[in-house]
């Protein structure tokens, strides 16, 4: 049994809260590790972690974290970056080791600028929305398999972006992801105040209208209270797109397969950037990720895939971009995004309009209509 399938047999669901679409089950558990770190929130506040470009000009998926605390630092993926030259979002979990720079993978969340706004970067009290986290972590953990990168799909990141941004009426000129939480932040701050941390709660499983089930594990409680209203607004943001009259509360039944079946998956083990390991997982109908650390799951996270599990060829499913990382046009409306693409290979920015602007340009096409199955 590995570390993966011990964390998951210790857990116990909890009693559900239910909200506009989106049903939140505690994973409770009495197992906390001894690892001693700082969240990244905390670093920053206290002026003992810096988060910047890699140089002047940048590259779009790297940054540098510089750790100055004698403790680690921890980032969880899809945690938002805001400043410097364009807002991004990491790509998976890293624990940074003390007193060293580490080149951490981001990926871009505001499209349409590559000029400074401030020297250094900032944490919000966002996370990647959960779609677009899944997609994401999906074609992050592709790459490590294949590669032994930690890329992700950019253009994938860009088009979800769009499409969310439609769907909600959201707009921004630079084709920022934070406008859509700004946009809805009243309705995603009620999601917050109905979901409360039980005791021994290290974590939760989010089931949100339509069959769509994420999953987030931490090893410690009071990191799961520091990022449990992140993870609400998260998953929040694709429950009001969702959510119909007469929505239902998701089963305890299908949450508890949901865990099963991550527990029973196919798990690649790979070193970490910063310490521990990486760790792939594929599962029937899901896909997921973990940083293990000295034997302790520091994060675990998960979502429901109903194409996972029948042979590596479907991991990244989502990915809409060619072999060569050109995305194909979408009845004209991206053109541009093969360049826009190869621009992050180079690391060199793609300046312009946000796709959403595009979109709404050619007739605004419906999000619901240009989803991938089962994102």
């Amino acid at each position: 049994m590995n570390q993966i399938t011990t964390t998951i047999a210790d857990l116990e669901i909890g009693e559900p809260t239910f909200c506009g679409g989106l049903t939140v089950f505690p994973l409770l558990s009495r197992e906390i590790s001894d690892l001693d770190y700082l969240l990244l929130a905390q670093g920053l506040r206290d002026n003992l972690v810096t988060v910047r470009e890699v140089s002047a000009g940048g590259s779009v998926p790297d940054l540098a974290v510089e750790n100055r605390a004698d403790r680690p630092v921890l980032i969880v993926d899809g945690e938002e970056l805001v400043g410097a030259k364009q807002n991004r979002v990491a790509n998976l979990t890293l624990l940074i080791p003390a007193g060293k720079t580490t080149i951490i993978p981001v990926s871009c969340v505001e499209q349409g600028r590559w000029s400074y706004d401030s020297p250094d970067f900032q944490v919000t009290d966002r996370m990647h929305f959960a779609r677009g986290r899944a997609e994401m972590n999906a074609s992050v953990q592709a790459s490590m398999r294949t590669t032994g990168t930690r890329r992700s799909d950019q253009g994938q990141v860009w088009s979800a972006i769009d499409d969310k941004a439609v769907a909600l009426d959201a707009p921004s000129a630079t084709g920022a992801m934070s406008e859509i939480f700004e946009r809805h932040a009243e309705a995603l701050d009620d999601y917050v105040r109905e979901v409360e941390a039980a005791p021994n709660q290290l974590g939760a499983i989010f089931a949100v209208t339509g069959g769509h089930y994420g999953l987030d594990l931490f090893d410690r409680r009071d990191t799961l209270a520091a990022f449990l209203p992140k993870l609400v607004r998260s998953y929040g943001v694709d429950a009001l797109e969702r959510r119909t009259e007469g929505d239902k509360a998701a089963p305890a039944s299908a949450a508890q397969d949901f865990l099963d079946r991550l527990g029973a998956g196919a798990f690649d083990d790979h070193p970490a950037i910063g310490l521990g390991r990486d760790v792939g997982i594929v599962a029937e109908r899901a896909i997921g990720g973990a940083l293990v650390v000295d034997e302790a799951t520091v994060h675990l996270t998960g979502f429901s895939d109903p194409r996972a599990g029948r042979g590596d060829r479907n991991v990244s499913r989502c990915t809409r971009t060619t072999s060569r990382g050109a995305t194909p046009s979408a009845g004209g409306t991206r053109a541009s995004a093969g360049a826009e693409v190869a621009s992050v290979v180079t690391g060199t920015a793609p300046p312009g309009p946000s796709l959403y602007a595009t979109r709404q340009r050619v007739g605004g096409v419906k999000a619901a209509n240009d989803r991938v199955e089962g994102c």
